[in-house]
């Protein structure tokens, strides 16, 4: 492992200033559906509307004084888009981010938004190559999610879901290609030893469970999914190495699953998610992941940067 305790720590106190301590709140409705204690960990109302930006900042943070000169370049469907050309208008540093044509507007506005330069490519399979290019006319490449400092900063989720609420027994994180699993496991598994901590990812792009099973990263041909939050076309290696060490499971849900997860969220916690943001609820809620009668379980709700449009749509 490249990336450790220490780390994310110190990533925690560095990123402070720059990120807020999400609520974590109970849900009796959801703790009623599935016969435990259940808290949400709300991200979607972190900065850029996601967790993405605890490690963008982090990295940001870390980066030496050749690659802030240079400037960044990065790959997302969005939330990690924002959140990066965030954290570039916090340090100075130039962000172009290549974002797939299908990217949804919002995330696309809150991108220049920040100060961000988008390229674009067909779909979620181009992002890497169209990357690799701009990387060799000398922009320094900060992964959205297979970066160590990326990792570190993204453990504080972890963290704050330990400390508030202490006995936690199982943690159920959305998956894209596994720098928030990756992280959450770091703290939780430190932090709560015994706690099982279970990933959710979609059917149309499930680049997690399909490394793990295959015991190596393995490169999705396509990447289609309602949740374009987590569209990832690869799981990242250090992301892989740290689930396949501390993660109980990853599960495979339909994009059925995942919009009953928003519907509840909106009709029953008043929470307004992206799909991404609510696969852990639909995992849940559809038994895909099950709790143990009692236990006291934190859905993360890992983001909520939804178009308007798109939003009603999905309620219906």
């Amino acid at each position: 492992m490249t990336v450790g305790l220490a780390d994310a720590q110190r990533a925690r106190s560095v990123i402070a200033a720059h990120v807020l301590r999400t609520p974590l709140v109970s849900s009796h409705a959801l703790g009623e559906r599935i016969g435990a204690e259940a808290f949400l960990k709300l991200e979607n109302l972190q900065r850029t509307g996601s967790f993405k930006v605890r490690g963008a900042a982090y990295a940001m943070s870390r980066l030496s004084p050749a690659a802030r000169a240079a400037g960044v370049v990065t790959m997302s469907a969005g939330n990690a888009a924002a959140a990066i050309a965030y954290a570039g208008r916090v340090h100075g540093v130039h962000v172009t981010v290549v974002m797939p044509e299908t990217a949804p507007k919002t995330k696309v506005a809150a991108t220049r938004g920040y100060g961000g330069d988008i390229r674009f490519a067909s779909d979620v399979t181009q992002l890497l190559p169209m990357v690799q290019e701009l990387q060799a006319n000398g922009l320094h490449f900060l992964h959205p999610f297979d970066d160590d400092d990326v990792i570190a900063g993204h453990a504080s989720v972890g963290f704050e879901v330990v400390e508030d609420v202490p006995e936690v027994d199982l943690v159920v994180v959305p998956v894209g290609g596994g720098g928030l699993i990756s992280g959450v496991a770091l703290a939780v598994t430190a932090a709560r030893p015994g706690c099982r901590i279970v990933g959710v990812e979609p059917e149309g792009a499930a680049g997690v469970r399909r490394a793990l099973d295959a015991g190596e990263v393995v490169r999705l041909e396509s990447a289609k999914t309602v949740a374009d939050g987590l569209a990832a076309p690869f799981a990242g290696e250090r992301n892989l190495a740290i689930i396949t060490r501390d993660v109980d499971d990853v599960v495979v849900v339909s994009d059925d699953v995942i919009l009953d997860g928003l519907r509840f969220l909106m009709a029953r916690a008043r929470i307004v998610a992206e799909p991404a943001g609510a696969a852990a609820v639909g995992a849940l809620l559809s038994g895909a992941v099950k709790a143990n009668a009692g236990e006291r379980v934190a859905a993360i709700v890992s983001g909520g940067n939804v178009d308007p449009d798109r939003f009603a749509g999905f309620l219906s």
